[in-house]
């Protein structure tokens, strides 16, 4: 099992880091064991928003305006800069309103700066002011971002690239620099449509809040659809988001059903919460060695 840090963006209970706490805790990450962290994506917050948000009971936004939420290729450029091993992937960017070539400029450099220690997790966005604003097509953000996957990943593979597809189509161009390996694409999201992306395109797959039962549910679909597209051999990523305490059974479980790394923030799974820099570099260095001890001595 791997372990990420994930770097919340919410309200209440589950606070967004303020923006200087990002570089001491990837440091206190890399110290404690863990093999990556993951950044949330936001780009606006529109004061009025017409669509329900689809992860809460509600339909409300679990954010308020001011929660502040730093780039994700901003902050993974900085907090890889500090860092020497722990890797970092986007949690997730919002793909469908961005230029593929552009995310491929920009992951592409973030990969050659940090020594490839960087990923791309992708996936739609649900706020029609988001895509109006930014003078994007919502009604096709499905198919694009299926498009767009395939047109960053072969500009990150180098060389002379051109595409023609139905929502991108340019002629021959080339990125320079190129990571020297290949950057692994993790698409997240519940929906038939996002497991079909994940299981088609994917190098991994990004969940959201589940019981065990429900992974347990949603991994199988993911091999099904795997096997129907000949993908079942092939490397795959379950990354699964949770926020509960752990024990090493609660991980044996879910590494039984098929997760490979549990996306944790340490500190709101212990009672009292957020506790400021210093409680937070405690909480991670209490779940290493509560979880991670015995692997990171074998380093």
């Amino acid at each position: 099992m791997k372990y990420t840090l994930n770097l919340p963006m919410a309200s209440g209970r589950f606070q967004a880091i303020p923006p200087e706490q990002y570089l001491p805790v990837a440091l206190a990450a890399e110290a404690a064991g863990f093999d990556a962290i993951c950044v949330p994506d936001n780009v606006m917050f529109p004061k009025t928003v017409s669509a329900p948000y689809p992860y809460s009971a509600d339909g409300e936004r679990i954010w308020d305006a001011e929660t502040p939420c730093i780039d994700p290729w901003v902050a993974i450029p900085a907090m890889a800069a500090v860092t020497s091993r722990i890797r970092f992937f986007s949690n997730v960017l919002k793909l469908a309103i961005r230029e593929p070539i552009l995310v491929a400029k920009t992951v592409g450099s973030a990969a050659c700066l940090s020594g490839d220690r960087v990923a791309l997790g992708v996936g739609l966005s649900w706020m029609p002011e988001e895509f109006r604003t930014l003078r994007q097509d919502m009604r096709t953000r499905g198919a694009r971002v299926d498009e767009a996957i395939e047109v960053i990943r072969a500009l990150l593979r180098g060389g002379m690239v051109e595409h023609h597809g139905a929502h991108y189509d340019f002629d021959p161009l080339q990125l320079s620099p190129a990571p020297r390996r290949p950057v692994p694409i993790y698409v997240g999201g519940t929906s038939p449509a996002a497991l079909r992306r994940a299981a088609r395109l994917g190098d991994g797959w990004i969940s959201m809040l589940h019981d065990a039962r429900e992974l347990g549910g949603l991994v199988e679909r993911l091999r099904a659809l795997r096997r129907e597209h000949g993908r079942e051999r092939e490397p795959f990523e379950v990354k699964a988001l949770w926020t509960l305490q752990l024990s090493p059974e609660r991980v044996s479980e879910l590494e039984a059903i098929g997760v490979t790394d549990l996306l944790v923030t340490p500190w709101l799974a212990e009672p009292g919460g957020d506790r400021g820099l210093e409680g937070k570099r405690a909480s991670l260095a209490r779940f290493a060695d509560a979880l991670i001890a015995g692997r990171r001595a074998a380093r």
